[in-house]
């Protein structure tokens, strides 16, 4: 049974029209109408005086033999957050509780109910806590079973949480599985329980593989917002990518050849023959740099290879035959770029 239908089913009983109802309820009578064809749902802050005008209880009104909708469980849920501030938390409990086993199949309700109970109970000073939170923690592990795989998740986070609160590292880890091993939370969760357990290092080489993946995600997501940019003719967002990723290369330390060889292909795709040069320059110079990043303190537990002196000077080689490169037709009788050739030259 709907919201709407309950309403509808005791106002009937109640001898009342839809007009009286309005009135009294202080809305429209159309309002009332709609609620009763489903249409739309009354106000959270109309659900208390609706059940007291139908001599029902508020669980009487929000209870339906169907699954509870999204706007029906944050409705409840709203009311039961209003409740946490002014009754007495048992009572709220209990009424969440009774709630849950009218709809034991609604994994949204028992999801949300537990994150909101559970974040009050931590901040209280109840005598018999562990009453309480044995139940809620009975209720994360059911929507472990979820089909809605973000409930899994969230339901697992919760639990991984509760049990490093408690200090149950080894029981922690077993909500791990919930995460793909792609997943970068997995590892941060599994590096503090390594960081608690005693495996410092093991927890340090984590958080520095997290960083330097990290670093990896943030320079493919803004070349390829660079461009996007690039595609839509906006020269400055495009220059703008490029000193974002210039500074992000530095911070990470990953070498003065990372920090400035993304800045090449704007310049090229400008035309702007001074900055091509210097960048063009810069690169060549810093070519044996690119590597720095392996002895960077940042990563210092990773098992890291240093970049071969062949792949330096087989980098080097293309890059100097690239000056030829039909992309940089522009650059032709530029100074600085036929001495850069001369210098290729000379060397060949």
């Amino acid at each position: 049974m709907t919201i709407g239908e309950v309403i509808k089913k005791n106002r009937k009983q109640k001898g009342m029209t839809q007009e009286e109802m309005a009135t009294i309820l202080g809305v429209t009578t159309p309002a009332v109408n709609k609620w009763e064809r489903g249409n739309t749902l009354p106000d959270v802050a109309l659900l208390a005086p609706i059940a007291r005008l139908l001599s029902i209880s508020t669980d009487e009104l929000l209870s339906y033999k169907d699954n509870l909708t999204d706007e029906e469980i944050n409705q409840y849920l709203h009311m039961v957050q209003e409740d946490l501030k002014n009754k007495d938390f048992n009572d709220v409990f209990l009424s969440v509780k009774k709630k849950i086993e009218e709809y034991p199949n609604s994994d949204k309700l028992i999801w949300q109910a537990a994150i909101i109970l559970d974040s009050k109970l931590m901040v209280s000073d109840l005598i018999d806590k562990d009453t309480y939170e044995n139940t809620i923690l009975q209720w994360y592990e059911r929507c472990l079973d979820s089909e809605d795989e973000r409930i899994r998740k969230e339901a697992a986070d919760s639990l991984y949480h509760v049990y490093i609160r408690k200090e149950d590292y080894e029981k922690a880890a077993h909500y791990l599985k919930y995460f793909s091993f792609d997943n970068p939370e997995r590892k941060r969760k599994e590096a503090l329980i390594k960081s608690k357990t005693g495996k410092r290092t093991e927890a340090y080489r984590l958080y520095e593989e997290l960083l330097y993946a990290g670093y990896q995600r943030m320079q493919l997501v803004l070349n390829d917002l660079r461009i996007l940019y690039m595609e839509d003719d906006d020269h400055e967002m495009a220059r703008k990518l490029v000193e974002v990723s210039s500074s992000i290369a530095s911070a990470f330390e990953m070498g003065k050849y990372n920090e400035i060889s993304v800045g090449l292909d704007v310049a090229a795709w400008e035309k702007d023959v001074e900055c091509t040069a210097r960048i063009m320059r810069e690169i060549l110079e810093s070519v044996d740099t690119i590597g720095d990043f392996t002895y960077s303190k940042l990563y210092q537990h990773m098992y890291l290879k240093s970049v071969a002196p062949s792949f330096t000077a087989e980098l080097k080689k293309e890059l100097l035959k690239s000056l030829n490169d039909e992309t940089f037709d522009y650059m032709n009788g530029n100074e600085e770029w036929n001495k850069l050739k001369m210098d290729t030259n000379n060397k060949q």
